[in-house]
């Protein structure tokens, strides 16, 4: 007897439910925005993804070669190719793939065809516009850590082009066959023996 009540309870708790909703126009409306949302997320998650056409970027030439200062700074992504140069610690990234970051009218578009360790290390995107090479010597250790710190990060997403040249060295001579990084052969001295 007892199961008879506690199931009458429980068909009219339900019932009592059932008619407040139906009965109630707020309710109602309610119950069907969190159908429509619930149907929406559901949708999304049991679907395949469908490529969106994304505008294809065109592949540039992989260049391989060191640069005056000067000479980067043609590369800031204003040219017809498009192409996006940043030097970091005397080395020289391709960043044209991060061209919504260093290219024109990006938040690091100062950074574009320039050495940015300065500014990476100061925490300061203002161009740079000093047409002579920076030897960070004045920069402290906390300054030329985080300069380390951005070089291992530019490493990792970017590729590396060549080197920033001091004034008077002479350039690396890049043979097709070295892909990994700047010869050294080329600045070695031949043992004697």
């Amino acid at each position: 007897m007892a199961e008879s009540v506690e199931s009458e309870n429980d068909v009219g708790f339900l019932t009592a439910i059932f008619n407040e909703i139906v009965y109630n126009p707020l309710n109602l409306f309610l119950v069907v925005v969190i159908s429509i949302l619930a149907y929406k997320i559901f949708r999304n998650t049991t679907q395949p993804k469908t490529a969106q056409a994304a505008p294809v970027e065109p592949t540039l030439p992989r260049l391989r070669r060191d640069f005056a200062v000067q000479e980067l700074k043609q590369y800031d992504g204003n040219q017809p190719d498009g192409r996006i140069l940043v030097a970091v610690n005397g080395n020289v990234y391709d960043v044209t793939k991060g061209k919504r970051f260093y290219g024109p009218g990006g938040p690091y578009a100062a950074f574009g065809g320039r050495d940015a360790s300065r500014g990476l290390a100061t925490f300061s995107v203002t161009s740079n516009d000093n047409n002579e090479y920076d030897d960070l010597s004045d920069l402290n250790t906390m300054e030329m850590d985080s300069v380390r710190e951005w070089e291992m990060q530019f490493k990792e997403r970017y590729i590396l082009v060549g080197k920033l040249l001091k004034p008077g060295e002479q350039p690396t001579n890049y043979s097709d066959e070295d892909d990994e990084g700047p010869s050294d052969k080329s600045t070695e001295k031949p043992k004697e023996e």
